[in-house]
């Protein structure tokens, strides 16, 4: 793997998903990232499970491959500590709200008086502008129901389904965090410029929802009636009850083909399906590839639309990812262990260089760093005591 963040430290001072993930993904690629954990707790995520056994999935996933510092940033002398780190590192990464960082003493000329050249990336729920700057938030709220997402899928009985996934939002706009980041560093080694990288929950939230927003913004009456159904973009069950989907747009060139692998050949000629018009929101096109669909097990259909030229696949659980025939030649998912030695598999990162996979690190216990940093900041064992025992670090 080109480990392309190599020789790049990256200071991270934040909490749960939507920062640590973006932190995540740069370490995937090489960089050095030290996690910054108050002293009292750690990271709050370190708190939510999701398995229930003795790996937190959740924050394995969002802080792999980190180093951890634990320090009580209301002290001056922890904030002395991390500006001592901000001179040498190249990106500081935050998601504390505007008067925390204020009250922290973290903002950008905070940190940039003792580094010129150090980016400075920030995100959270809604934006640094605006009456509700200082307002916390989840993925859940901005990125799910506040875009338009949630009310885009609602139920045919107007309730709003809950998020797909534990941090959906956050970890899908932690990749447009790492990428800002990356541009950053891209424009101040051209540029010599160090710049400050912006993007909330919202903004990526709204970015996922901008052919919709658009639309609805040009005529306030959208979602106009849906168009009429395309038999060939939909999903069937099969006779074991499971489901396969179709999309294939170009109705009319397809339909022909997909008669064959339906054993319906005939059908492919007849001239009530003969052009895209006509197939669309034709009920009786539907209706044939219900039946068809429900007549032979999903394993049958495998079979059948292997050579079946149009875009299909099997609608899938979480749990049937991993043995999806794609995700091992492609290295999709990666082995990990915790620090005792726990076995475990995360999601790689979504980017290959050079056509390898990232190969995650597994996520720092509480403080796991902490002595050999201050070490590395020319600390002697007396002073890390003394500040231990003031807690001032952990």
């Amino acid at each position: 793997m080109t480990a392309i963040m190599k020789g790049v430290r990256v200071l991270e001072v934040s909490e749960h998903g939507f920062l640590p993930m973006a932190g995540a993904l740069l370490a995937d690629w090489g960089a050095e990232v030290i996690k910054i954990e108050p002293v009292e707790r750690g990271d709050a995520a370190r708190g939510i499970t999701t398995t229930g056994d003795d790996v937190n999935v959740l924050f394995e996933h969002a802080n792999r491959g980190k180093q951890s510092l634990a320090l009580d940033l209301a002290q001056s002398e922890a904030r002395e500590i991390l500006y001592r780190l901000a001179a040498s590192a190249d990106v500081f990464m935050t998601n504390k709200l505007p008067r925390v960082r204020a009250k922290l003493k973290l903002d950008v000329e905070d940190l940039r008086a003792h580094n010129p050249r150090l980016i400075y990336a920030r995100g959270g729920g809604a934006g640094e502008k605006g009456p509700e700057r200082d307002r916390g938030s989840y993925d859940l709220l901005s990125f799910w129901h506040r875009t338009g997402v949630s009310s885009m899928v609602a139920r045919p009985d107007g309730s709003l389904p809950f998020l797909p996934a534990p941090g959906f939002g956050d970890f899908t706009g932690a990749m447009f965090i790492a990428g800002g980041v990356m541009g950053a560093l891209f424009h101040r080694e051209r540029t010599g410029e160090a710049t400050v990288v912006d993007s909330s929950l919202l903004a990526t939230g709204m970015w996922s929802m901008g052919a919709a927003i658009a639309c609805a913004d040009r005529d306030p009456a959208w979602p106009w009636p849906p168009p009429q159904a395309n038999p060939l973009s939909a999903t069937y069950y099969t006779a074991d009850d499971r489901r396969i989907a179709l999309c294939c747009l170009q109705a009319a060139h397809y339909w022909p083909m997909m008669c064959e692998a339906i054993g319906r050949p005939e059908l492919g000629r007849d001239p009530r399906f003969a052009t895209q018009d006509r197939l669309l929101g034709n009920a009786e096109a539907a209706t044939i590839l219900r039946e068809a669909f429900a007549a032979h097990s999903l394993a049958e259909w495998r079979v059948k639309l292997e050579t079946f030229p149009g875009q299909w696949n099997v609608v899938q659980t979480a749990a049937e990812v991993p043995s999806d025939p794609m995700v091992e030649p492609n290295g999709y998912l990666q082995r990990v262990e915790t620090a005792a030695g726990v076995p475990f598999r995360l999601v790689a990162a979504p980017i290959q260089y050079d056509g390898v996979p990232a190969r995650p690190g597994r996520a720092p216990e509480f403080n796991e760093h902490g002595d050999a940093i201050l070490e590395g900041l020319g600390l002697d064992w007396d002073a890390v005591v003394d500040l231990k025992v003031r807690g001032i670090v952990g």
